[in-house]
């Protein structure tokens, strides 16, 4: 019997976390001990009795006449139990115990606690990110009160979906949001990385041309391919102005100091998203309020109305 089999499934344990599990009730008065414990769980649930099992010490839990441990089924899953010292029954935990015992008006100061508290935090990470990213790239104006970042991958397809949002939001909201685009070239793309530091190159020279790099990147995703980005995106900046050899050489020369220190900037981006807890793109922070994945314009909209309510943040 493999170890998938004979290790015990979620549904089993959601039906026996309702179920007392009956360890030894002709012979109540016996201490209770891990062995004695164990022996019973694999005959009262046969599907352990094939696997590794290794039980926790018995602790005193929070629960007059019962104490708390824990069983491990092949060194993977961990499942917590109390066991009665009395009745000799244990009972499965899906949760660690609920405090119900809260009056209305405690939880409604909880809760604005609690609000208080997200809204600080969301407060703090958009100083991060304002400091972090002062002098890239931004579309809308320069003064509004919600500013947008997004780490974003140019070759992720869920991306490429939230280009096209965002494009409607900024049309919608052009003097009231400002959208700052950070990197995070997932490594599972072969391109994504190079062609953030080609954009980043373009920005050196002139924010246009990052920007002329970013929409021809997610226009055209389908068709571009390691071999082809670059050149695809010198095509792109033609009529720019800005100067093509020097971008060339920032973009494809990895000995130069001009493409590491563009290759430095997105390593600090990705390293910045890991900081904040973005492990996929897209990532939203709209003034610190964090949004995951490609969302549609109205869960933006309904955020920023949200936000319109709060003191303002720069």
């Amino acid at each position: 019997m493999n170890t998938v089999s004979r290790s015990l499934t979620v549904c089993q344990l959601l039906l026996l976390s309702v179920l007392a599990v009956c360890i030894l009730p002709s012979a109540m008065a016996q201490p209770l001990d891990k062995d004695r414990i164990l022996a019973n769980l694999k005959y009262r649930l046969p599907t352990l009795r094939e696997a590794e099992i290794t039980l926790s010490e018995l602790e005193p839990s929070d629960f007059t006449d019962f104490q708390q441990g824990s069983f491990t089924v092949n060194g993977q899953q961990t499942y917590r139990f109390l066991v009665s010292v009395e009745s000799s029954r244990l009972l499965l935990l899906m949760t660690d115990p609920i405090d119900v015992g809260l009056t209305s008006e405690e939880i409604d100061e909880l809760m604005i606690r609690e609000e208080q508290q997200d809204r600080e935090a969301a407060q703090n990470r958009h100083e991060i990110l304002r400091r972090f990213a002062a002098g890239m790239p931004f579309r809308g104006s320069a003064d509004a009160q919600i500013t947008i970042y997004e780490f974003s991958d140019f070759q992720c397809p869920y991306c490429a979906r939230a280009f096209t949002v965002m494009e409607e939001l900024l049309d919608k909201y052009h003097e009231e949001v400002r959208f700052v685009f950070l990197h995070l070239p997932l490594p599972n793309h072969d391109w994504a990385k190079p062609a953030a530091i080609a954009a980043d190159c373009a920005a050196e020279q002139d924010a246009d041309a990052f920007w002329v790099l970013h929409d021809q990147y997610f226009t055209n995703q389908r068709a571009i391919t390691r071999e082809t980005m670059l050149s695809k995106s010198h095509e792109w900046l033609q009529g720019t102005g800005i100067d093509l050899d020097a971008w060339h050489a920032c973009a494809s020369d990895d000995a130069s100091a001009a493409n590491q220190g563009a290759a430095l900037k997105v390593d600090v981006s990705v390293a910045t998203a890991e900081r904040f807890g973005v492990t996929g793109t897209p990532g939203f922070f709209v003034n610190g309020h964090f949004l995951n994945g490609a969302q549609p314009l109205e869960v933006f909209e309904e955020l920023i109305v949200s936000i319109k309510g709060e003191a303002p943040i720069r």
